[in-house]
């Protein structure tokens, strides 16, 4: 067997050696001889190719046996599965080493203990020859043996790694593949623990895995060994940052989700295992495993190892990589990495969307997996021995799943578990079947019950519901190659940042409303100004309940800058670089007073529809220091996260003095308008904001119409008012002619003038009016955005078709 090379270390191997050594080890070679140079910390280690385990199965004899069994394998058939996987890894076990080849591996061994020092620990993991295929991920579907120590429990750990090519799970999955019939054979990667059982690891994604948004990188975080995120063991903090701003050198950190870190797998120094889970204290799991320098270097090397890999392979190539940190030195290193199997493949010439036409009560919730909707019967399973009573199209619900339930769970049309992040093997799994799946609701196995119906709904953003009973809901496809372009823009209205990364793959011309009142009522939640005046709250419920969700937080005003950036920068990152309207908060006196803390900060006012709202609050003392936070928040997504494309708007503006003062305000705060480019809008909904149009667009950039206001101020109306509500109707008359003047005035004064409000998408001659006026934007919401699209773009082209007629009507007149 000399002439075969049964070992190579990682500065002797490449990408191109996948066949000797495998998808894992062929991508740690690359990095290592790659991208060390370039910063990225990677430990050394050594692959035991392809070659070995082919010698090893050639000098035990074992090819014709494993052949047989293989004969009569029905992947189908559990019972049948489990016979023929255990009978050849028996095999395996009881098998011997070639002398030849346990030398070489002791001696790679000692050698790397020449680096470290002497029993050095290694991870001895997996690595099949078909594996991290563009179609394949095979994610878990081999062994990973962790702290082994010793030549003799190295040689042990690799008998083990062989025998894994035959798991359950393998065989199924590789009958699944279409691999069953190929030759694979299993390298194994050797390399050098990193102590992060004294610190943090998880993965990280270059893509959403979710949506497939390719300009974010998705972080997952927790204390000790990073078995537990890949098990799904724990629910881990879970970061997103955004690439192309990051490559600039700013500090796009969009996300920050705290998990519950419930154990940390660590060494077992005195014991007989080589590694446990211990309990994490209260103080540590309330609080992040990694801090933001910490993830922000993460993210630059995951955009790194990305570009290496798409330059190399000529496609773009998002990659799934783990980290590990250290805790003896504080460094960081990339223990893994290989191209993601899932987002990557998709087309994205068609878009899916699934909407709930009706909602029910919420029975758990947790973090969603893929974007669709499930109904059907729960099975709970709380023992892999009840597995086979699983039957097709049913609602698995379990504490986590385990790679050996693979060749079950394809039967399952939804998956819900207590426990695990959006990168754990449920998580995985769950992507590749197409599955809709529900990880880390904490108590899905308590709540709900074997033979229940359900509505599972991924489609709502980054929050996963279970809905009690059947609901109904809707399935849309659109294919994005009939959708034409229109001459007027056509931009979004959106609301939830969780959103945000799906809708971006819908033909827009950017957001033209971005309601920040739905991030302070649903991620704040919290007044303002009880934050602000904390130290003299006198209720101490309230105090105690803001406390709580505080915690990591000495300043608590920095919690409401912080959410408000993180939600308002998610959009403006999925949107990027086009441009995002964000309206500064516009609740009414009653909504402000639902707040946590808030009632003691209102007033109370018969009419709050006309009361103190908008931009009257902005400058008022009442107010004043709850919009600094706004304005603080604001500048951090321009300035911190380098999101410039985010232009502010002010709502319900009265007078040109009003505007003036909360222009002055926003200056004091770091937002002057023309200032690092940016624009600053006004919403056009009181009468006065027509009259005086032309002066209002002296000290703005642009006039937005609100529609809804703006028909209920001119006509006298209360819309809320279910009496007279006849009588509201956008297209009278009266409303119509004083939209037109704006746009007029907009032209005049050549600034922008669009409108954001519901009659564009329930009335199609609305929309007719607006196009034929001349209107700059459109904003939608969007579950209308291309039908009106489409409406807009027939009517356009009608428009031109018209004129061209008279242009040539006009040219044979002339001549005649």
């Amino acid at each position: 067997m000399s002439e075969f090379n049964l070992i190579k270390w990682f500065n002797d191997i490449s990408i191109d050696d996948v066949p000797r050594v495998g998808g894992k080890n062929a991508s740690l070679g690359e990095m290592f001889r790659e991208l060390t140079p370039r910063g990225i910390n990677i430990p050394n280690g050594f692959a035991i190719t392809a070659d070995a385990y082919n010698y090893f199965i050639e000098f035990n004899s074992l090819s014709e046996p494993i052949h047989k069994i293989l004969s009569t394998l029905d992947t189908d058939n559990l019972d049948n599965l489990r016979k023929n996987g255990h009978k050849i890894r028996q095999l395996i076990l009881n098998a011997h080493f070639p002398e030849e080849l346990s030398e070489e591996i002791s001696s790679a061994y000692l050698k790397l203990g020449e680096e470290y020092f002497d029993n050095p620990d290694v991870a001895v993991r997996s690595s099949a020859t078909a594996e991290d295929l563009p179609d394949a991920s095979f994610a878990g579907q081999q062994e990973t043996f962790l702290n082994i120590r010793g030549e003799t429990s190295l040689l042990n750990a690799c008998r083990k790694c062989f025998a894994s090519l035959f798991t359950n799970r393998a065989l199924s999955y590789r009958e699944k593949k279409g691999f069953a019939d190929k030759k694979i054979a299993l390298s194994i990667g050797v390399q050098k623990m990193v102590r992060s059982d004294l610190a943090a690891s998880g993965v990280m994604f270059s893509i959403d895995t979710e949506s497939g948004f390719k300009d974010a990188v998705l972080i997952n975080s927790s204390y000790g060994l990073g078995e537990n995120i890949v098990q799904g063991t724990v629910n881990p903090d879970e970061f997103y940052i955004f690439k192309p701003t990051l490559k600039e050198g700013f500090k796009p950190i969009l996300r920050k989700r705290l998990g519950t870190k419930e154990l940390t797998m660590v060494y077992d120094l005195n014991g007989s295992k080589m590694i446990k889970n211990i309990p994490v204290t209260k103080e540590a799991r309330n609080r992040y495993s990694i801090n933001e320098d910490e993830l922000l270097r993460l993210a630059k090397w995951a955009c790194i190892i990305e570009d290496h890999y798409c330059e190399k392979l000529g496609h773009f190539s998002p990659m799934d990589i783990e980290w590990a940190k250290d805790g003896e030195t504080e460094d960081l290193y990339i223990v893994q990495a290989r191209p993601e199997t899932i987002q990557s493949q998709k087309s994205i010439g068609e878009v899916e969307t699934y909407y709930l036409n009706e909602r029910g009560p919420i029975l758990v919730t947790g973090r969603s997996v893929g974007e669709k909707i499930v109904s059907g019967q729960v099975r709970v399973i709380n023992d892999p021995s009840e597995l086979g009573l699983l039957q097709q199209g049913e609602i698995l619900v379990t504490e986590k799943t385990d790679p050996d339930w693979e060749p079950v769970m394809k039967k399952a049309s939804a998956i819900v578990t207590n426990r695990g992040g959006r990168t754990c093997h449920a998580a995985i799994v769950s992507r590749e079947l197409g599955l809709a799946a529900i990880v880390g609701t904490e108590k899905g196995t308590e709540v709900l019950k074997t033979g229940q119906t359900v509505t599972v709904s991924c489609a709502e953003g980054d929050t996963g519901f279970v809905y009690e009973t059947e609901l109904p809901f809707r399935i849309e496809k659109i294919r994005l190659k009939e959708i034409k372009n229109t001459e007027t823009s056509i931009m979004m209205i959106l609301a939830n940042p969780d959103e945000a990364f799906h809708l971006s793959f819908l033909p827009n011309n950017g957001v033209g409303l971005v309601r920040m009142e739905f991030i302070i009522n649903h991620s704040i939640k919290i007044h303002p100004m009880a934050l602000v005046n904390f130290d003299k709250l006198t209720d101490h419920r309230t105090k105690e309940t803001i406390s709580e969700m505080t915690k990591n937080y000495e300043d608590k005003t920095h919690y409401f800058i912080d959410k408000l950036a993180e939600g308002v920068g998610t959009i403006a990152a999925a949107f990027y670089p086009k441009e995002v309207i964000v309206r500064m908060s516009d609740f009414k006196t009653n909504e402000y007073a639902k707040l946590i803390g808030g009632v003691d900060y209102e007033p109370s006012e018969e009419n709050p529809m006309i009361g103190f709202r908008g931009a009257s609050r902005y400058y008022n003392e009442r107010y004043l220091e709850g919009f600094a936070l706004e304005c603080k928040a604001m500048k951090k997504v321009r300035e911190v996260m380098g999101l410039t494309n985010l232009k502010l708007m002010i709502p319900f503006c009265r007078t040109i003095e009003e505007g003036e003062k909360v222009l002055e305000v926003m200056k004091k705060n770091g937002l002057k308008r023309g200032e690092k480019n940016l624009e600053v809008y006004v919403m056009c909904e009181v009468p006065s904001n027509v009259i005086l149009a032309d002066k209002f667009l002296e000290i703005f950039d642009g006039l937005s119409i609100g529609s809804n206001d703006l028909t209920q101020l001119t006509l006298g109306v209360d819309r809320d008012s279910e009496i007279i509500s006849h009588l509201f109707d956008e297209r009278n008359e009266a409303v119509k002619t004083i939209i037109s003047s704006v746009i007029k005035a907009g032209k005049k004064m050549k600034k922008k003038v669009g409108i954001c409000g519901q009659a564009p998408s329930d009335y199609p001659d609305f929309a007719k009016f607006l196009v034929e006026e001349g209107i700059d934007s459109i904003s939608l919401n969007p579950d209308v955005l291309l039908k009106v699209r489409k409406n807009i773009s027939e009517l356009e082209e009608i428009a031109a078709t018209a004129k061209e007629r008279e242009s040539s009507h006009r040219n044979e007149m002339y001549q005649n």
